[in-house]
């Protein structure tokens, strides 16, 4: 999975800082996570570095969050990790790299979200902030936001792996979502700003609720579906997704949040498979993002139709 032969450490930040960032070299630095496409490093107590280590594309990712993730930030009601640096490929490490604000909280897959109407609402708002019509230039998405119907090769092959997997309990109830959403009418507003990968792992929880939302590297445009699919996933429970689709404004329509079932879906396919590479303790697996998948899946099926 590591497609970067340089080991990320402390000595090396630390060396990276002094190379491009002397002013805060002098910072402690600490570990703080290793996420699927970047590593995490503390830097002091309010700034973090993010390092591409794992995926081919993570350090162009981490250029698009540095050009518009501080045009966005203002106008949202949750903290975001607001780029403040931008590092460029060197001799240390071929991949460029940012430094960031740290926000605090804990990631929802392990810490998951109990006040229900407080998440709701929280959840609602930050993508009733984030889903303004983007400008000329805004970034497509990687398949993200555009037509479901593009993306049915992508669903035969998360349900062929889950259910090989025995993951899936009822394949015929999820085929039967899927092939209600991608038969919604498409989406016919302008593309919006999305974050693109919304699920237990980028968003923080504090005191029972959402507290902060993280890794913008699939920041896009397009279809509000694929962002509202998160609910199903990150919510505690059916009452709070109903308040969830009830708060956000303006209020979606039958055909997108039939869209956004389908996209609910593909994200508890991603969650299931990590999850079991997780649980078997394979390179890249995290176990914790097993439960917020098939509780979307459980939750998607018995609302079918």
């Amino acid at each position: 999975m590591t497609y970067t032969e340089t080991e990320i450490t402390a000595e090396l930040v630390r060396d990276l800082l002094r190379d491009q960032h002397p002013d805060l070299a002098a910072r402690p630095v600490r570990l703080g996570a290793r996420g699927w496409d970047n590593q995490l490093w503390r830097l002091g107590d309010d700034l973090a570095v993010r390092l591409p280590w794992a995926t081919r594309d993570a350090g162009a990712l981490l250029r698009k969050e540095h050009a518009w993730v501080p045009k966005l930030a203002p106008r949202l009601p949750l903290p975001v990790p607001v780029p403040q640096r931008l590092g460029e490929p060197s001799g240390l490490l071929p991949h460029p790299w940012i430094v960031t604000t740290w926000v605090p909280g804990t990631a929802a897959d392990r810490a998951p979200a109990t006040r229900g109407e407080a998440a709701a609402d929280a959840l609602a708002a930050f993508l009733t902030a984030l889903h303004a019509p983007a400008p000329a230039g805004a970034p497509a998405g990687r398949g993200r936001g555009g037509p479901l119907a593009d993306l049915d090769e992508q669903f035969e092959q998360g349900l062929a792996s889950a259910t090989e997997l025995a993951l899936v309990p009822d394949p015929a109830a999820v085929r039967a979502v899927w092939d209600d959403a991608v038969r919604a009418p498409v989406w016919s507003g302008p593309p919006l700003w999305l974050h693109g990968d919304l699920h237990s792992a980028n968003i923080l929880t504090a005191d029972g609720t959402f507290c902060g939302v993280i890794d913008f590297g699939d920041l896009c445009t397009g279809d509000p579906a694929c962002d509202l699919s998160a609910a199903w996933a990150l919510l505690p429970d059916t009452a709070a997704v109903d308040r969830f689709h009830r708060a956000y404004r303006p209020a979606p329509d039958p055909a997108t949040l039939r869209r956004a079932r389908g996209w609910a879906v593909l994200r508890a396919f991603g969650g299931l498979l990590v999850g079991a590479a997780g649980l078997r303790g394979e390179p890249g697996g995290k176990a914790t993002w097993g439960p917020p998948a098939r509780t979307a899946l459980r939750r998607l099926c018995r609302t079918a139709g």
